[in-house]
């Protein structure tokens, strides 16, 4: 039996007690890696989930946008684990968004926006360095969106944050590369998880010309994006950083 990709390597993933965040827990898990879950919300069922299946997880509540509690849950994973290999910044704001014009966002949820999705993942990555840099190797996923290279309407807070994203994932790039650690950007296309489904924003005819617009038309699932993402976290990818991977069924290509 092949040993496990992820074997013996420790995963943080941010916003992973459900949708798609739940996703990479659970195959980050399946791989073979020790994984904290950690979410404002109650990631107990992810990582229940992932112990039943034979797996290692635990859930710790966290706060991406405060330094405290960011430190915190990087401590519990390195108390329960000993170590952090991997980072998926994956917590962010997206689902429960409302479409709306420039003029309709006012500025308490551009900041909101802004917080969650950029800062977060500042708080998070600056958390999980100093724990990379005493093993001299790490690889650390930030999870952006195929709206950066499309600049869709409607939605100027969310995707001018994911080009945040991506501008920040080359920056760290370059100043982590020489301490071994990776930084690597996944932009989804529109998934249907949970919460963009519960999302009444998400129906009809936006859907389908999303859809429409891919080289695979049909809809995109959490489960679309696991293997981009192993790849990523695991050795295969060791020297690859600084890039972005779209996964959207070909709607972006660049």
């Amino acid at each position: 039996m092949s040993t496990p990709r992820l074997q013996h390597r420790v995963a943080i993933v941010t916003g992973g007690a459900q949708g798609i965040g739940a996703a990479y827990a659970q195959a980050l898990a399946q791989h073979g890696a020790k994984v904290c879950v950690a979410d404002l919300l109650d990631g107990n069922a992810v990582a229940q989930a992932i112990q039943s299946n034979g797996g290692q997880a635990i859930y710790q509540r966290c706060d991406v946008t405060d330094s405290a509690s960011v430190q915190a849950m990087v401590a519990a994973t390195v108390k329960a684990f000993g170590k952090v290999d991997i980072l998926v910044n994956n917590a962010g704001l997206f689902a429960n968004l409302q479409l709306k014009p420039l003029l309709e966002i006012d500025s308490a949820e551009w900041d909101k926006v802004m917080a969650v999705n950029v800062r977060g993942i500042f708080e998070c990555t600056k958390a999980v360095v100093p724990e990379m840099r005493k093993q001299q190797y790490g690889k650390i996923i930030n999870i952006a969106s195929g709206t950066v290279f499309k600049g869709p309407p409607m939605m100027l807070h969310y995707v001018t944050s994911k080009g945040a994203v991506v501008a920040m994932s080359r920056s760290l790039a370059r100043e982590l590369g020489d301490d071994g650690i990776r930084v690597n950007t996944l932009a989804p296309g529109l998934v249907m998880s949970e919460g963009v489904v519960a999302n009444p924003a998400w129906k009809g005819a936006i859907v389908a010309n999303n859809v429409a617009s891919r080289a695979i038309k049909r809809d995109a699932l959490p489960e679309d994006m696991t293997g981009t993402l192993i790849y990523l976290a695991a050795p295969e990818s060791d020297f690859v950083t600084g890039q972005v991977l779209v996964v959207d069924g070909g709607s972006v290509m660049h």
